[in-house]
């Protein structure tokens, strides 16, 4: 099975690469430690709303999250999240708000994850993702399901608890898992979601269901989507995808049958792929490859051994 290049070895995954920040959870409880840190002058904060952050462009054409000292932040108390302190000791927070707030020299502009996944640091993009997943969690986690109490903030926007029976509810992560599947011929398995535009093509995908190793996870829904039965299976990367709450976890899987049955409710179309012939589809247009802050447009490089060509241009 082809493995990774050096070319591809080099680059890493989107939202996954070192970011710089500690995460520093043991001061999530200790709330005179945060209020020193908000009340820093050296602190940082960005609003975050809806899955979208404002982002800038500097001189140099770089892009960044636009961040501001504390003491300009907007007023927000509960909804304040400690993210993490650099290695300069600076101290990184967002504020949930229901709306971004504006810019009086009209050049930045509100983007999500998908767009700016791609275009900031990998210190900013570690900070957004985490942003928006405890944003994610806390706007569809307000009660408890234990009680159905209203649930207040703690921890920093880590936690949430009941005031009425005491229970603590965390931030939800949903592993899923998506692989590149392959063949004794090394051909490819993509296939097609329903709701995609034609000739948008990927790797197959789920989540893990309970009481399931991913391991039978990737092997059940393979079967299910594609009606391929899998063999071996091995672990690639992971990837957060708060989109709103997953965690992706990729692998390469080896086919022990062919023909394709899809089920028609997830996936519409499926095919098998030579690299020739994606590579003959992808200059056409005739397949449209994976968004590419995905994990999917890697582990297809992965198999495919270099970057995937673009529309119109070479391999």
């Amino acid at each position: 099975m082809t493995t990774w290049t050096d070319h591809t070895a080099d680059r890493p995954i989107s939202l996954t690469a070192p970011s710089g920040i500690d995460r520093a959870a043991h001061h999530r409880l200790d709330e005179a430690w945060l209020a020193a840190a908000w009340s820093h002058p050296t602190t940082r904060c960005f609003v975050v709303s809806g899955g979208q952050v404002l982002i800038d462009e500097t001189e140099d054409g770089t892009t960044e999250l636009v961040m501001t000292p504390s003491f300009e932040a907007p007023l927000t108390e509960a909804h304040r999240y400690f993210l993490g302190i650099d290695d300069d000791g600076v101290s990184y927070f967002a504020l949930q708000k229901d709306s971004l707030p504006g810019r009086m020299d009209q050049s930045a502009r509100p983007a999500g994850l998908r767009e700016a996944g791609l275009l900031l640091s990998p210190r900013d993009a570690g900070l957004m993702v985490h942003a928006v997943g405890l944003e994610n969690w806390q706007r569809t986690h307000r009660f408890c399901s234990r009680c159905g109490e209203r649930t207040v903030i703690a921890a920093a926007g880590h936690i949430r608890r009941c005031p009425a029976c005491g229970a603590e509810h965390y931030p939800r992560t949903d592993p899923a898992v998506i692989m590149a599947v392959t063949d004794d011929e090394d051909r490819i398995l993509l296939g097609r979601q329903v709701h995609w535009p034609e000739g948008r093509f990927s790797t197959l995908a789920g989540f893990v269901e309970p009481g399931e190793s991913i391991e039978q996870s990737v092997r059940r829904e393979v079967f299910e989507e594609a009606g391929i039965a899998i063999g071996e299976v091995e672990y690639v990367a992971s990837q957060p995808w708060p989109f709103p709450s997953s965690l992706m976890l990729g692998f390469l899987a080896r086919a022990t049958t062919t023909e394709i049955n899809v089920d028609g409710d997830e996936i519409s179309e499926a095919r098998w792929f030579s690299r020739e012939e994606l590579r003959t589809a992808f200059e056409s247009g005739e397949v449209l490859p994976p968004y590419g802050i995905s994990i999917a447009a890697r582990l297809i490089e992965l198999w495919y051994g270099k970057p995937l060509p673009k529309p119109g241009g070479a391999a």
